[in-house]
């Protein structure tokens, strides 16, 4: 019985001494069509359509000779590799790599990659693959048949990206189109391709970076979270430019705890205010969304996103109308506008919500919302006093009721 399958990676170019090798001894080949139509193919061997990789798995471990599986590019990277070192297959993998279709596409490009993230986009994991393309400068989509680049387009309507799209990478087929991504859903694309998504902001990888992917966003030497509120001022001075209730750093640092804002989530920030949470949430990684009737706190969210090197979407309107035309969300934070905007909010079925209230009737009100709506709620009452060290004297004290609200069957 075969323990033992080499998996030759194949980027269009022709095949290496040890692939070669490696395949003119093989007995068994597992591939796609246009991979077992390879001329380097052996003549008798047995050939396996590559579907169901765990399938084809199970054929090498009962095979008695000599196994090879043929995949597109480096098939260790998103690739076949991982399935067939799975455990219950039993199987030793030998892996003789080619060019990533990643690597291909960026070099097509003629663009770095150090800086980008790389998601595969299933038509499961669509929305989270589009929050990411929402919250980073540069990513690579791996697409698939119902999740391709018309499907971006469409679910980045109103997020303005330029896509790079790569067809048939390696192939005599092969095609690079540069378009703005509102152009994207006016065309029928061929699979596989890989999309580049630029746009969002300024690149993130300076010389000499020493990490791949996003960097951290610590403009100015700054660093930490729970920011006080005259980092996000931009300059702002007088009314314009004061915090509210719920802008207090305590306040939002527990919002944040109970959000958890992570990378591939949508989240709204409903009353942004000073734009403060919504620029520590878009530092987790996360897409925001920042929506406020006020056009000056709209003005300081989008300076304050651009201070800190982060893409934040900004909203004016007021909630819960202008809720109706947003995507939908995965945690929500509302910092004003009573039940009907919880009520709205919940309708739209958010996983977490984190809201405030200044009384205990109010947060009543605000909590019985969320619970009628299946949410499991906490509320605690949080007091932050601010001193004065030269005299130790009290400069500033603020209490508020904060409700978090959570339904664990919506997780995803």
């Amino acid at each position: 019985m075969a323990d033992r399958v080499t998996v030759i990676g194949w980027d269009g170019s022709p095949l290496s001494r040890a692939a070669t090798a490696a395949l003119s001894a093989a007995t068994l080949v597992a591939g796609a069509t246009h991979h077992l139509a390879l001329a380097e193919v052996p003549e008798g061997a047995e050939l396996v359509r590559l579907g169901s990789v765990d399938l084809a798995a199970d054929r090498i471990a009962g095979h008695r000779g000599s196994a090879v599986v043929l995949a597109d590019g480096d098939p260790g990277f998103f690739g076949v590799v991982r399935t067939l070192r799975a455990r219950e297959h039993g199987l030793e993998v030998e892996v003789v790599p080619a060019v990533s279709s990643v690597a291909a596409a960026f070099a097509r490009a003629g663009m770095p990659w150090d800086d980008a993230q790389i998601v595969v986009a299933h038509p499961r994991t669509l929305r989270r693959a589009v929050n990411v393309c929402r919250a980073h400068h540069k990513v690579a989509v791996l697409t698939s048949p119902g999740a391709g680049p018309a499907e971006l387009a469409l679910l980045l309507d109103g997020v303005h990206r330029t896509f790079v799209i790569c067809e048939e990478l390696g192939t005599d087929r092969e095609q690079v189109t540069v378009l703005t991504s509102d152009k994207a859903a006016d065309h029928t694309w061929r699979d596989p391709n890989v999309v580049i998504v630029i746009g969002g902001g300024p690149e993130t990888t300076a010389p000499g970076a020493w990490i791949a992917g996003r960097q951290p966003a610590y403009p100015l030497g700054v660093r930490g979270w729970a920011l006080p509120a005259d980092a996000y001022r931009d300059g702002a001075a007088g009314p314009a430019g004061e915090s509210g209730e719920g802008e207090f750093p305590g306040l939002r640092a527990a919002q944040l705890a109970h959000l958890g804002p992570r990378t591939g989530d949508l989240l709204w920030d409903i009353g942004s205010g000073s734009g403060a949470l919504a620029v520590e949430a878009a530092r987790f990684g996360a897409a925001v969304l920042a929506v406020d009737s006020d056009p000056a706190a709209c003005a300081r969210t989008t300076a304050a996103a651009r201070a800190f090197g982060v893409p934040v979407q900004v909203v004016q309107g007021r909630a819960p109308h202008v809720l109706e035309r947003l995507p939908e969300p995965d945690v929500v934070r509302i910092g004003g506008g009573g039940v009907p905007v919880v009520t709205a909010v919940a309708d739209r079925r958010p996983e977490r919500v984190v809201t405030h209230a200044s009384t205990r009737d109010e947060a009543e009100a605000l909590g019985g919302a969320l619970a009628a709506n299946g949410y499991r709620i906490d509320c605690a009452l949080l007091q932050m006093v601010e001193l004065d060290t030269s005299a130790w004297t009290e400069r500033e004290r603020s209490v508020v009721f904060l409700l978090s609200g959570v339904r664990s069957d919506l997780a995803p």
